[in-house]
């Protein structure tokens, strides 16, 4: 039923190891029947159940990026945690590859959850998770359907159904603008399946113009650099494939966010293009166990790797807080 996967095995991550956990791969699977790869992190020398986190995103990027970053740090925090590959991306099954779904990519998270749930050295009451970028929106989803998730981080967020819908800033936000853009990806459609291949697109511009705008130049500078290229990652090369985010025009994620009854902390940077989809988001959370935190003066990016922005003395304290 489930997909065996070939894992890298020498460390090929965009961050250095730390002496501090114990690092494996693992896998485990979704309910779709797709296979997931995942980093394990665990703190050396821990004794009995530990807190755990599943830690995922930005949309495009793989797990040796932004989330095994975040998950080897949580993990040196005292947290076993997982750092996953969503379906059909990264070293992760599914195909064709490159595709998203704001079914299965929602399911990926819960999946994740039932894999530390039945760990041993796991408390399966306390389990959260972190989204970033693309995946912040899918773990709010999660936390609306998964009553197991005890706390949910969503950090410099993306709501990827709205900004597929509407466009960056709301710019397309018109019967319009989507009619054109549902025909236009309605001829790709046919034109993939006569060539009997998908097109690929939607990651980062390369060359960048001289003229794009700021938030354009903020992901290049991330994703096209040392700074976090990875050859895996769908923004590092290429992006994703066209008509495979289609679906997420006719569906918005955070339908019933304001029923999320366990503890958020939305998390967005000051100068990050972002924060509208931040704030709008967290203005629909209901109940005194939420929180948004904005870092003064943080753009996007800053958010995925920069140990002096991303607050994880706050990530800390707000998962242990919550989870009780």
């Amino acid at each position: 039923m489930n997909e065996q996967l070939i894992l890298t095995q020498e460390w090929d991550k965009t961050f250095p190891k730390s002496d501090k956990v114990n690092h494996r791969n693992v896998t485990f699977h979704n309910s779709y029947g797709i296979t997931l790869a995942a980093d394990l992190y665990e703190p050396k020398d821990a004794a009995g159940p530990l807190p755990a986190i599943a830690v995922c995103g930005p949309f495009g990027a793989v797990k040796e990026q932004s989330s095994g970053l975040y998950a080897q740090t949580m993990a040196e925090r005292g947290f076993l945690t997982v750092a996953f590959d969503p379906s059909y991306t990264g070293e992760s099954g599914g195909t064709p590859r490159y595709m998203a779904s704001p079914d299965i990519n929602t399911e990926d998270f819960m999946a994740a959850v039932d894999f530390l749930s039945v760990q041993d050295n796991v408390d399966p009451e306390k389990i959260g998770i972190i989204g970033i970028c693309g995946w912040g929106g899918m773990a709010l989803n999660a936390a609306a359907l998964d009553t197991r998730i005890k706390v949910t981080v969503s950090s410099t967020m993306y709501d990827m159904t709205r900004v597929n819908a509407n466009g960056y800033f709301d710019s397309e936000d018109s019967e319009e603008a989507r009619y054109e853009k549902r025909k236009a990806l309605c001829a790709q459609r046919i034109a993939d399946y006569k060539s009997g291949s998908y097109a690929l697109g939607g990651g980062v511009v390369d060359p960048l113009p001289e003229d794009a705008p700021f938030f354009v130049k903020d992901y290049y500078d991330y994703y096209k650099t040392k700074r976090g290229y990875h050859p895996r990652s769908l923004n590092s090369n290429g992006g994703w494939n066209v008509t495979g985010c289609q679906s997420f025009m006719n569906m918005p994620i955070l339908q019933y966010s304001q029923e999320i009854r366990n503890a958020v902390l939305v998390i967005h940077g000051e100068k990050a293009h972002s924060c509208y989809f931040s704030r709008d988001a967290f203005q629909k959370l209901t109940g005194d166990n939420k929180e948004l935190l904005i870092i003064p003066g943080a753009v996007h990016t800053d958010l995925y790797d920069r140990m002096d922005v991303i607050p994880f003395d706050k990530i800390e304290a707000f998962m242990k807080e919550y989870m009780g």
